[in-house]
């Protein structure tokens, strides 16, 4: 049977983080949304039902995918939003043939053979089969949720009997069946990994510098660098390519971005190609306790994040300027370059430039030019696909 993960109408509740991605490509544990469905149901290829704004950039990245293609014969089609659970697992894998589960929020999977296309009514037929799944419906969820399915990364996919970490002169290690550790990773002196209340995978090539705490529940993106004396608390998952120092809790980080300084970055989701100033910090707590409430772009408005601890949320290519201050819930959108003393609150439109009162629109020439910059120092480029579709999200 062929397995097809796809975006729903609700990928637009993840703007900006999806304004560049697939929903399934958001990273929650140690893996993506996408990679955890595929592992869980056996799908060795990739297929997938995307924005179609997106399938230019899709199909350079990754030629051999199958990308808003009905394959022949039997599929099943998964949610990419399915927060995956030992009973949702269950429930999906035992979905009869011509069936449709779903609940309130949409639909969780299909069983079918018949060619669907997605925002027409072509579901008439399928036999409904209603539950209560869950489905993850803004950033918040996924912040909430990256430190359980880091464990569950850990047990299903590294987790080995016989594989022991030995310390290494230096390195201080409580836990270390709770540990995996690549090939090429690197320990300076005196750095401490505690797995006592969770697993720590770090990846391949990582380099991690003296002084630095690594709590678990906690995963390490490939060729990654943790920053001399960086505090990493549970529940945080760096993507590859990630520089990170100062403090940082349960935060997950996409990949190729810098949060090298001093500063307290907690409960944040932070997008590809983003660059923190020194000092930055971001508040994830109110003095009320009550909830944070976050932007929605759908709704043009503030809406209530269902948890008390959220901290900020950034698109990708947003910079930030030394001793930048933001504050609880504030969602900064695609390729803001923001600076200044004053505290950022509540939403930074896409393209921003300025301080938090005075913002002015960045001038998308001269935001290219910077990009192409950034991303040449990782031996990548701006490719005429990725232009196009910045050039879709600015508005010209």
């Amino acid at each position: 049977m062929h397995v097809v993960i796809f975006d729903d109408i609700k990928t637009q509740d993840f703007y900006p983080l999806t304004h560049t991605r697939s929903l399934g490509d958001l990273r929650c544990g140690i893996l993506k949304l996408r990679q955890r469905l595929q592992h869980c149901f056996d799908a060795a290829d990739s297929m997938v039902v995307i924005d179609p704004g997106l399938q230019d950039v899709y199909r350079l990245r990754h030629p051999d995918w199958k990308i808003n293609h009905n394959p022949e014969g039997p599929k099943l089609y998964l949610n990419s939003r399915i927060k995956v659970e030992a009973d949702t697992l269950a429930k999906v894998k035992a979905l009869p043939a011509e069936s449709m589960l779903h609940n309130e929020d949409g639909i969780i999977a299909i069983n079918t053979t018949r060619d669907l296309q997605f925002g027409m009514d072509t579901f008439s037929g399928l036999k409904s089969i209603s539950c209560e799944i869950a489905l993850y419906n803004n950033p918040a969820a996924l912040i909430h949720d990256s430190a359980r399915l880091i464990k569950l990364d850990f047990d299903n996919i590294f987790y080995e009997a016989d594989n022991y970490f030995e310390t290494e002169p230096g390195v201080t290690v409580l836990h270390p069946y709770n540990i995996w550790i690549a090939e090429g990773v690197s320990f300076a002196p005196n750095v401490v990994l505690d797995a006592s209340e969770g697993p720590i995978v770090i990846d391949e090539g990582v380099k991690v510098m003296a002084n630095s705490v690594i709590t678990g529940p906690a995963y390490i993106g490939k060729n990654s660098v943790i920053k001399i004396g960086a505090k990493i608390y549970g529940g945080v998952s760096i993507g590859p390519v990630c520089k990170i120092g100062g403090e940082v809790e349960g935060s997950i980080f996409q990949a190729y971005s810098n949060k090298q300084h001093d500063g307290f970055l907690g409960h944040a989701f932070v997008g590809e190609w983003v660059n923190l100033g020194a000092d930055t910090n971001n508040s994830d707590l109110k003095n009320t306790y009550k909830n944070v409430k976050t932007y929605n772009y759908p709704a043009q408005a503030q809406i209530d994040s269902g948890t008390r601890f959220m901290g900020c949320i950034l698109g990708d290519h947003v910079k930030t300027g030394i001793n930048c201050s933001l504050n609880t819930g504030l969602v900064v959108g695609t390729g803001s370059n923001i600076y200044g003393g004053q505290l950022f609150s509540s939403f930074v439109p896409d393209f921003s430039w300025g301080e938090a009162n005075q913002l002015s629109s960045y001038r998308f020439e001269e935001f290219c030019n910077t990009a192409s910059i950034v991303k040449a120092r990782r031996g990548l480029g701006l490719s005429k696909q990725d232009i196009e579709l910045l050039k879709h999200i600015h508005g010209e």
